[in-house]
């Protein structure tokens, strides 16, 4: 897997935003920094969410999204994109989802992030793009991105670079743990694939269970 260098580094906190004459209270809006920033087990000083329910916490104190990504919902959407447009802490290229293992643990910067589950499309990101289909779209198209919990504090800078220093054994990727969560939940051997994971976070492991409860 070939590693770039971050594109952004994009930070933001909640506050009052007016989506298609709807007020909404997110932080999902954010702005590129060259930083440094300071990387804590919550994320990045200066960062925010507005629903800590389904958003941050330590399994999730950092999203990731790939700009390679963008060209094709800007066809799907028939928009330009702005910076950090799914609400990304980091934007990053040559990271897919197929390429990104749950437990796979990279350096960045002097912090230290491991990656704990893919990431859930919300009714936010709909109503950012006018798109009552978007969390739909978002999924069936599997461009999801991905969220890290921070194993090392430390500084970050926009120049930083991402280096793998540790791929999980068991090479479950963000791809397949969308593929079976979204598409396949009857498969049981998949579902325990996935439940296996250790690094895999506290709320995708309660989904899964749920999964497989439901099963029996």
């Amino acid at each position: 897997m070939t590693l770039s260098l971050i594109e952004s580094l994009n930070i933001g906190l909640p506050r009052k935003e007016l989506f298609q004459g709807k007020e909404y209270f997110t932080g999902i809006i954010k702005q590129p920094v060259p930083g440094p920033v300071r990387l804590t087990r919550l994320g990045f000083e200066g960062d925010g969410v507005a629903d800590a329910k389904h958003h941050g916490g330590e399994d999730k104190a950092l999203c990731v999204y790939s700009l390679d990504h963008y060209p094709y919902w800007e066809k799907t959407l028939g928009t330009s994109l702005p910076q950090a447009a799914f609400g990304e802490n980091l934007t990053v290229s040559n990271m897919g989802e197929s390429d990104i293992c749950i437990g796979d643990v990279f350096q960045l910067g002097t912090a230290v992030m491991q990656v704990s589950q893919p990431r859930q499309p919300c009714r936010t990101l709909a109503a950012r793009y006018n798109r009552r289909d978007m969390i739909k779209l978002v999924v069936d198209s599997g461009r999801t991105g991905f969220y890290c919990r921070v194993l090392q504090e430390g500084s970050v800078d926009s120049h930083a670079r991402l280096v793998l220093r540790e791929r999980d054994r068991n090479s479950v990727t963000i791809a397949y743990a969308n593929h079976i969560y979204h598409h396949d939940r009857n498969n049981g051997e998949g579902i325990d694939t996935v439940l296996s994971l250790s690094p895999l976070s506290a709320s995708w492991r309660e989904s899964f269970r749920k999964l497989k409860e439901r099963l029996t």
